[in-house]
């Protein structure tokens, strides 16, 4: 029998909260912002909501503020891999820039992830990395035979042979990686309304949407209405079918800032507060679930009933307050409609809980017909110059 059609959810805790005004919010604990124990106490109570995904997406360099002084954040993929024995079943999505890491490298981190937890891992590609050619090394990277599997050492003839050539790094990746318990993780790719990658040009807009069609498991898309997300996951999924991919196999989910409150007065009151304690942070062409836990209950029932999405990456405003009020009160109405389940599945992988199947492994063919030279960033392969 078909396997039902369930609304997939993930949860953002790349910070304190999607507002930068959250850490002044009552109870936030902005002392603890590196504390991995805090942050461990968010994904259980994520966790015991059966949320299909954890993302972290910050990267690890320094940030500039407002002041004179410098931001820093935690490494995606060192919370992840140290998360991963303390959680049994939520997904880990780790953001990975391939334009300044070599894709080999990208794809040994993700990897180590998913086997550390035995499974659970995903790759949100980062940074000015939305070109076909990266996803393709880090993919083949994981596809390609262990040393013990190979018959003789690596060399550049051999098509599994990736080399990569791009403005920050020139390097030969050989590939030597045992294959991780999914085949390969899932690959997540980010949207803004018109279809281009979240904060960068890398060209027009159908490109950017026939390269998450082609590569993406997971396309995470911005957009402030649902006439526009129903529209540009048609178009993800009218992608996938050109490149030969199953539709139902790509998971298009619309992200959303949470703000919960008692009644909707009440949560309007404190998305003014957050905005009235300096918060900047645009939310301009985002969708804002504000509300009670019935009114953003109901917005993701109808969203995924007509369509518009497979669903929702919440930014929770406040993650001490928002995360427990989407686990506690929002999730228990979604089951109750019938669109959410009860328990994560005994697959116990990421790609069963997306409902996505393990792929087969390329064969040498194919991985040269991706092109087994990549470039990376803004670098330039031999072949194009």
């Amino acid at each position: 029998m078909p396997i039902p059609r369930h609304v997939h959810l993930g949860i953002d805790l790349s910070d304190t909260g999607a507002r930068a005004a959250a850490w002044r919010d009552h109870g936030s604990q902005a002392q603890r912002l590196f504390d991995l124990d805090k942050l461990t106490e968010h994904v259980a109570v994520a966790e015991r909501g059966a949320l299909d995904f954890v993302v972290f997406d910050e990267s690890f360099a320094l940030h500039p503020s407002r002041n004179t002084t410098l931001q820093g954040r935690l490494d995606p993929a060192l919370v992840a891999a140290r998360l991963a024995p303390r959680t049994v079943g939520i997904g880990l999505v780790a953001q990975l820039d391939a334009s300044l890491t070599e894709p080999g490298h990208v794809a040994q981190a993700v990897a180590t992830i998913d086997r550390a937890s035995g499974g659970r891992a995903a790759w949100q590609v980062g940074g000015g990395a939305l070109d076909g050619r990266t996803v393709d090394a880090v993919e083949n990277t994981w596809d390609a035979p262990a040393a013990r599997e190979l018959p003789r050492p690596v060399d550049r003839r051999d098509p599994r042979f990736v080399e990569v050539d791009g403005v920050h790094f020139a390097a030969p990746q050989p590939v030597r990686a045992s294959r991780s318990p999914q085949g390969r993780p899932p690959v997540v790719v980010r949207l803004d309304t018109t279809g281009s990658a979240v904060g960068h040009d890398l060209g027009a807009d159908a490109h950017d949407v026939d390269v998450a069609g082609r590569t993406a498991d997971v396309v995470r898309i911005r957009v402030d209405d649902r006439a526009t997300a129903a529209e540009l996951r048609t178009q993800v999924r009218d992608a996938a079918a050109r490149h030969g991919r199953d539709p139902d196999a790509v998971r298009v989910l619309v992200d959303a800032f949470l703000l919960l409150g008692p009644d909707a007065a009440s949560a309007q009151a404190r998305l003014d507060l957050l905005t009235e304690l300096g918060d900047v942070q645009p939310t301009a062409g985002s969708l804002v679930a504000l509300g009670t836990a019935v009114d953003v209950a109901s917005l993701v029932t109808e969203w995924f009933a007509l369509e518009a999405a497979d669903g929702f990456t919440f930014r929770p405003a406040s993650v001490h307050t928002d995360l427990p009020g989407l686990v506690d009160a929002v999730v228990p109405r979604l089951r109750g409609a019938g669109v959410f389940r009860d328990r994560y599945p005994r697959t116990a992988t990421l790609r069963g809980t997306l409902g996505i199947a393990r792929p087969p492994r390329r064969t040498a063919a194919r991985t040269v017909a991706a092109g087994a030279r990549v470039a990376t960033g803004a670098g330039r392969s031999a072949a194009a110059r």
